[in-house]
């Protein structure tokens, strides 16, 4: 570039709003695909979404709403609250609502950290943490897994005077992997009583080891913890965008300071009611992912690829080193079929894959196209 170039480019970007400082330095986040190379999708295993759709309850009471789309939802999101109070055994005074357990994490990051403050998140971490973070004005801090796995000790070795908030996701998203919950509360127990702990819950019913909790339990007695949840994966709402998180009420009464007026739309929110109180419906949901998500494992372990052991809805699959055979190859290969995986480049794993566990037939569609795929 010129001079006279540069000089120009430059004046023109001082006669227009300019972000504040970092905002540009974020990485937007990029969701995974939805259509394959020649914009045809057979199977969509990007996303985590569940195969089951959502509860048939769920959609009655969301086509119930259009009746009275010209009101204004409940603001405090009252009714849904009450419930998820009921199923979970609760305080619903406890309990806020969002756009997504996305929106929870940016109201309690941006209700808590200050500029200059650092956040902690594990290495291969939801990539929502550091944007949360670097929105708030905050420095993000990742810090190494053991084995694909949060590393509570390393955690703790990274917290300074400045550590504001440690973000814990488990199980973890790309990985499938969790600590058990007794790790969580040594992670709690090391940290100053002013650092705030977030428990993403995000996969929490799928979860079937008897070492696990959500981390309820201790969001209901702890002073400085906060656990959230989606109706996004189990309950197949992804496309209404609702989450919740439950913690002191403290912290609830300040995140609600800074909440929309009527951040949960009315139909989220009649969807979110049938949904979550469809036990039936979540059941069948956790069954197909015990039957699946085991057979996907062997199958491909069969083949000869590393598979992460997973406890969500998805694996990460790890391939060869070898030209041809590595995982961004694999996903070229996918996509010209019309099978939609999840590269996980931007997590610090360009040579894996993440695979939502779909349908019966789009399971064993994976599993077919990888075998010929490796020849």
């Amino acid at each position: 570039m010129s001079d006279a170039t540069a000089k120009t480019a430059q004046n023109g970007s001082a006669n227009r709003p300019q972000p504040r400082p970092g905002v540009m330095d974020i990485a937007a986040y990029v969701p995974g695909k939805s259509k394959g190379t020649h914009g045809v999708t057979l199977h969509k295993l990007s996303s985590n979404e569940t195969p089951l759709g959502a509860s048939p309850k769920a959609k009655e009471a969301y086509a119930d709403v259009a009746k009275s789309l010209e009101l204004y939802p409940d603001g405090a999101s009252t009714e849904l609250r009450n419930a998820i109070a009921e199923v979970y055994g609760i305080n619903p005074d406890r309990i806020i609502c969002g756009a997504g357990s996305d929106e929870i994490l940016s109201m309690v990051t941006n209700a808590y950290m200050a500029p200059g403050d650092e956040g902690i998140y594990s290495a291969h971490g939801f990539l929502v943490y550091e944007i949360a973070i670097r929105a708030a004005g905050g420095v993000p801090v990742s810090v190494p897994e053991q084995n694909l796995t949060t590393d509570v000790d390393a955690i703790l070795a990274a917290v300074t005077e400045r550590t504001k908030m440690v973000f814990l996701a488990n199980p973890n998203n790309p990985t499938g992997t969790y600590i058990p919950f007794e790790e969580v509360r040594r992670l709690h127990a090391g940290l100053p009583s002013h650092v705030v702990l977030v428990l993403d819950a995000a996969y929490a019913e799928y979860v079937r080891r008897n070492d696990y909790e959500s981390g309820m339990e201790l969001a209901a007695t702890a002073e400085n913890v906060i656990m959230t949840r989606t109706f996004s994966k189990i309950y197949g709402l992804a496309n209404l965008r609702l989450g919740w998180g439950f913690g002191p009420a403290h912290m609830i009464d300040a995140m609600n300071r800074i909440r929309g007026p009527f951040n949960v739309s009315g139909p989220a929110m009649a969807a979110g009611i049938a949904a979550v109180k469809d036990k039936a419906f979540v059941e069948t949901a956790i069954d197909h992912n015990d039957k699946w998500l085991p057979w996907v494992t062997a199958e491909l372990e069969k083949l000869g690829l590393s598979v992460t052991p997973s406890v969500g809805n998805f694996i990460l699959i790890h391939f060869p080193d070898q030209d041809g055979k590595r995982a961004k190859d694999a996903d070229a290969y996918l996509s010209e079929r019309g099978c939609i995986v999840r590269m996980v480049g931007n997590y610090g794993l360009p040579n894996s894959l993440r695979m939502s566990i779909g349908s019966e037939a789009a399971n064993k569609a994976f599993v077919s196209l990888i075998a010929e795929f490796l020849g």
